[in-house]
């Protein structure tokens, strides 16, 4: 009898070693990777200047606190804010740390307003977390059950519909912001229209609302820029990150520009771990890595080739509803519920996930070259035409 309290449905598979977009199993079986841990390992498994920044560090200094200044925490916020344009950051252990960040941060510029019932804006089918108050944002009633009383404080609305956030807007004086993912990874990879963003900043704007966006599983260079909202001119109030910050060594971070900067005050909001020296490191060197491989450019033209080759191979099959995604954050949506794919995808050794039951979502290393890709796109198109029976 496992001892392991039973929260995960785990595929019977563990791997001992890995290189580059593949994995290794007990048994010496090796596997392409199209999952990166969740969209967390961005340049791979065991990348050599990773290795050594985080060895180099584990041997001086792991951890002190945030009772003590920490200068790879700082140049580490320097580095974000250089790259996004923002003017401070919180750092902390995971996405849903920094998405209750967010939230207390929208909450206590509510009541700076003279709110008494701040409100969050959120959307149907997201995902911020498993924590009380990221999973009372989260809209997804499956996670959700069984853990009510949910928090109160949010007004959840469609996503990508702009005329039901102008509703929320006329009807809800309480609202202080709105917390979005620029593009929805487990509620199926959804892809909004252009200038969704865009005009979600003009509606905070007007309201003196805070635009929050969570770019948890889309920033870090997924999307094929440092973060999602680059792709348009769409600058956040308050940007959350993790999974690919860190390359697999935890680490989150909330970050705030103007006056959402200074809402938080000494003792506001902390973290034992959060930003200790280990992660920063870790963080420093893969945004270092990937800037020195160019793996931006990489990523936003591997993911639309990519893209292109799935519609080549799939598109006008029977049972393919769209292929869609941004970057290396792919989904195929099928139309009935396909989560045995993962299983069967491990048997032909190819780990792939499924998301929002019908949708197959690929999340390859940004590292992955074109051979892989195309084995990739190969392999998984093959899965799905059988699966369909095609």
């Amino acid at each position: 009898m496992s001892h392991l309290m039973n929260t995960y449905k785990r595929l019977p598979v563990s791997f001992e070693r890995g290189e580059g977009v593949w994995l290794w199993d007990k048994e010496g079986r090796r596997y392409l990777d199209a999952v990166s841990g969740v969209a967390v390992n961005g340049l791979g498994h065991a990348h050599p200047e990773l290795v050594r920044a985080i060895s180099e560090q584990a041997g001086k200094l792991i951890h002190t606190s945030n009772l003590y200044e920490i200068g790879l925490q700082e140049a580490l916020a320097d580095r974000l804010c250089e790259l996004s344009g923002m003017d401070r950051v919180f750092f902390c252990n995971s996405g849903a740390e920094a998405n209750e960040a967010a939230i207390k941060l929208a909450r206590l510029y509510g009541h700076g307003r003279g709110i008494d019932v701040p409100t969050i804006v959120v959307m149907e089918r997201s995902f911020h977390g498993r924590t009380m108050a990221t999973l009372s944002a989260t809209g997804n009633r499956k996670v959700q059950a069984g853990f009510e009383p949910l928090l109160a404080g949010f007004a959840r609305v469609p996503y990508d519909d702009i005329p039901a956030v102008e509703q929320v807007a006329l009807h809800n004086k309480n609202i202080v912001a709105i917390l979005v993912e620029p593009y929805q990874g487990e509620g199926g990879v959804q892809v909004p229209q252009a200038n969704y963003l865009g005009k979600l900043r003009r509606i905070c704007d007007q309201h003196g609302w805070l635009l929050m966006l969570d770019e948890v599983q889309c920033g870090t260079g997924r999307s094929g820029k440092w973060f999602a909202f680059q792709h348009g001119d769409a600058v956040p109030d308050v940007m959350t990150l993790a999974k690919g910050l860190g390359s697999g060594v935890p680490i989150g971070a909330c970050l705030a520009k103007g006056i959402a900067a200074e809402v938080f005050k000494a003792g506001n909001h902390g973290s034992t771990f959060g930003g200790n020296p280990l992660a920063c490191s870790a963080a420093i060197a893969t945004l270092a890595i990937i800037e020195k491989e160019g793996l931006l450019d990489h990523a936003a033209k591997l993911g639309q080739w990519i893209r292109q080759r799935f519609s080549e191979k799939l598109s006008g099959l029977k049972g393919v509803k769209e292929i869609r995604g941004q970057g290396l954050l792919i989904g195929i949506e099928l139309d009935k519920s396909c989560t045995e794919l993962p299983l069967k995808a491990l048997e032909k050794g190819l780990l792939l996930n499924v998301t929002a039951e019908k949708v197959v979502r690929l999340l390859p290393a940004l590292i992955m070259n074109e051979d892989e890709a195309k084995q990739m796109v190969g392999e998984v198109s093959a899965l799905i035409i059988d699966f369909l029976g095609n």
